[in-house]
């Protein structure tokens, strides 16, 4: 268990680890556990900030309480009524009865189809300001960043963001709290993991939410986000991150995918990867998707720019690993990438007339032929996986050239 521990004066993160829970939402490994973050504000009046899940209650109500000795809770702060972060409102409740609950209308509309109804109720709106002595917190709406009622709330005087599950990500904090503490390419990739699968598809509500807090001119020195490590060195950087990638930025490399019950077509799949090197590519990443979860497959999907998609054919269809690929892309809104396509089929076909379809659908730059090997790939096949790769590789050195030049 992680102690309190002091972001700044008067102000003091009291989150929790989860390395219990195999699945976030029950779809998302968590192989790296996850953390759930909440934070107390020890002034004049004490305003809690967002709760915990509550297999985690008993430890975060206590760390309340060693803060706080006899002193009450005054207001309870909800930037987000997802249950891993309100799953301790009615413990919190119990304990101080006294509490007023802060949020906005559509805050008290999930409250209490939740929970119920509660009394002490306090609705914010947009650029709402709450004093609690020298702190003093201002609330900004950003509907959508993920789900309606989500606001992030700003600490004036120190230039504190309680952002609520944007700038978050999976792991659990193992000793290191902040962002220069701990290691940031591993936290990284789990944000990333994180935006794609969860955020991403609201892309345009993030770009509007950062254009808000840009418009209002507040300094930032802290972001404070409901998961993973809490930003006092270096703020921007996970700023720039999520404009990147609400803006659909992508990385120079390609992701290969692909569905295979015997292997062929996991040959094509080298094959292409080889072809790829062979013309600078250095970022190739390739995913088995019966072995893989979608989610890791996703994270790099949104990270690269060129994907290529192959399956077998299966009961006249797409190898059903490969449909949940399909599905999950198609959910996450993804645009402008380049993409191949390849598979095999034996007595039917199905596997790759089904890429195609989904080729339409995305309307994306497809480089080279669909190609579709009769149970296994031959020279012919190779060659199309050749020009597959080659008409990757040149639109992705020529963004290479753009870019530089």
């Amino acid at each position: 268990m992680i102690d309190t521990i002091k972001v700044q004066d008067k102000l003091y993160f009291i989150g929790v680890n989860d390395r219990e829970t195999h699945l976030f939402e029950n779809l998302w490994p968590l192989d790296k556990g996850v953390s759930y973050n909440s934070y107390l504000i020890n002034d004049e009046k004490v305003a809690l900030i967002d709760t915990v899940k509550n297999t985690k209650m008993e430890s975060f109500t206590s760390k309340i309480a060693s803060l706080l000795k006899d002193k009450p809770v005054d207001y309870l702060i909800i930037n987000h009524m997802e249950p891993d972060h309100s799953g301790s409102i009615k413990a919190v409740k119990e304990k101080y009865p006294n509490i007023t609950i802060v949020g906005n209308k559509k805050t008290f509309e999930l409250l209490e189809n939740f929970y119920g109804k509660m009394p002490n109720y306090l609705v914010v709106e947009d650029g709402d300001v709450l004093d609690l002595g020298e702190k003093k917190l201002k609330f900004y709406m950003t509907p959508m960043v993920h789900w309606p009622e989500t606001m992030m709330s700003y600490e004036v005087t120190g230039g504190v963001l309680f952002s609520g599950d944007a700038f978050g990500g999976f792991g659990t904090l193992d000793g290191g709290v902040f962002d220069d503490e701990v290691n940031l390419e591993f936290y990284t990739d789990e944000i990333r993991r994180y935006y794609s699968n969860i955020v991403g598809k609201y892309g345009a509500m993030v770009q509007k939410a950062l254009k808000k807090l840009n418009a209002a001119n507040i300094p930032i020195n802290v972001i404070a986000p409901t998961h993973g490590p809490v930003w006092r060195s270096n703020p921007t950087c996970i700023i720039d991150y999520y404009d990147k990638w609400s803006r659909a930025e992508t990385e120079e490399g390609v992701v290969i995918v692909y569905g295979s019950m015997y292997g062929n077509t996991q040959k094509m799949a080298d094959y292409i990867a080889r072809e790829l090197s062979e013309r600078d590519i250095k970022n190739i990443r390739i995913y088995d998707s019966s072995k893989t979860h979608v989610s890791y497959i996703i994270s790099d999907i949104w990270r690269f720019k060129g994907l290529v998609l192959g399956s077998c054919a299966y009961n006249t269809g797409l190898f059903p690993s490969m449909e949940n690929v399909l599905h999950k892309i198609e959910n996450s809104q993804l645009k402008n990438r380049y993409l191949g396509i390849f598979g095999t089929a034996s007595w039917s076909g199905g596997g790759v007339s089904t890429l195609n379809k989904f080729a339409e659908k995305m309307k994306w730059t497809q480089v080279g032929r669909s190609v579709e090997a009769q149970s296994s790939p031959k020279e012919e096949e190779f060659k199309l996986c050749s020009e597959i790769a080659e008409e990757m590789a040149k639109s992705l050195i020529c963004d290479r050239k753009n870019r530089t030049f």
